[in-house]
Formats: structure tokens, C-alpha cells, sequence
């Protein structure tokens, strides 16, 4: 579980300048016993109504490339979206 929370985390300084990019960035929480990455999305991301978007076909992508074994990239904080109607 360790390597692949090694793994998990360089994926995602990889792939952080892109959200950054756009004025956001991501904050790491952990990784579940059924493997699911669980994120906090902030800054521009956090409030951004394409935030699923970008966690699905980006970040998940992008980490389950890097790490076949996760299922899933959870956002944590998406009931934060949910309340604003997104």
C-alpha cells in the first residue's frame, strides 16, 4: 500500500501544473481499502462546474495510467458542488 501511495502521489505532482495552469490545484486525502483516490479539488477547481470533468477524464485517467490498480478518483469535497447546484 505504501508504493502505491508513492506512486499515486508522484502521478499527481505530475499532473498538478495543469490545474494550476487554470488557477487550482488538488489536495491529496488518501487512498480507501477498495483503492479509490479521494481528492479535495481547490482555488478555481473547487467552484469550477467542470471539475467532475476534470477529476474523471483527467486525473483519473491520468492516475489510473499510472497506477492500474486504482478503481476510482473520489472528490471529497464534491458536496460542496451539489449544494451550489452543479
Amino acid at each position: 500500500m505504501e508504493n502505491l501511495e508513492a506512486t499515486v502521489k508522484e502521478a499527481l505532482e505530475m499532473f498538478r501544473p495543469q490545474l494550476q495552469a487554470d488557477g487550482g490545484d488538488m489536495e491529496y486525502v488518501g487512498i480507501d481499502e477498495e483503492n479509490r483516490v479521494h481528492l479535495n479539488l481547490t482555488g478555481a477547481c473547487g467552484s469550477c462546474p467542470m471539475a467532475t470533468m476534470t477529476l474523471k477524464m483527467g486525473i483519473e485517467r491520468y492516475l489510473k495510467d499510472a497506477c492500474p490498480e486504482i478503481k476510482e478518483v473520489v472528490q471529497d469535497n464534491a458536496q460542496n458542488m451539489d449544494q451550489m447546484g452543479f
